[in-house]
């Protein structure tokens, strides 16, 4: 029989739950949601984080796209003039279109690349710092139970406004 993974998960989280509960016994169970998504949405450091890299960025885009008009130009100039040229100038600038080419995907994949590491690292930082604001609020509030995935949830239960304040004050 093949299980679904939200189907485990769920089966797992009813087995912590019951054994939380039975831990809890008479005392009222306290669980709180954190919208992770959001927080990397709407905090003011996830936006601080985007400026950082817009800043750190901008100049490899802005020669992205002067390369790129320049093999459009080029691209340009072949169609427009190249059944009227030399057969070797033709050929000249065809492999100079085809070198700016290789140039060009070479250096977008580098920027790619480099700015999905630096979003990562960028990411990484903001989520330890929900992560501690989450455990000061839990060990503060007394939660039992805090999750960061669920399949409904009610707004009674989101503690993500106080995560979000909590990281903007530096907590």
């Amino acid at each position: 029989m093949k299980h679904s993974y939200s189907t485990l998960g769920s089966i797992a989280l009813a087995a912590v739950l019951t054994c939380v509960t039975g831990a809890v016994s008479a005392a009222e169970l306290k669980i709180g949601f954190v919208d992770l998504p959001r927080i990397t949405r709407e905090s003011a450091q996830a936006d601080a984080a985007s400026k950082r890299l817009e800043k750190e960025f901008g100049p490899r885009f802005q020669e992205l796209q002067r390369r790129e008009a320049q093999l459009k130009s080029l691209q340009a100039q072949l169609e427009k003039e190249g059944m009227t040229m030399s057969e070797s100038d033709r050929r000249g600038k065809e492999q100079e279109l085809s070198r700016l080419t290789v140039e060009f995907q070479r250096m977008q994949r580098s920027t790619s690349e480099d700015l999905n590491m630096r979003r990562n690292q960028e990411l990484q930082g903001l989520l330890e710092r929900a992560d501690r604001a989450i455990k000061q609020i839990a060990e503060a509030e007394k939660f039992d139970l805090i999750l960061q995935e669920a399949v409904y949830r009610t707004p009674r239960i989101d503690i993500t406004d106080r995560v979000l304040k909590a990281i903007a004050e530096g907590r």
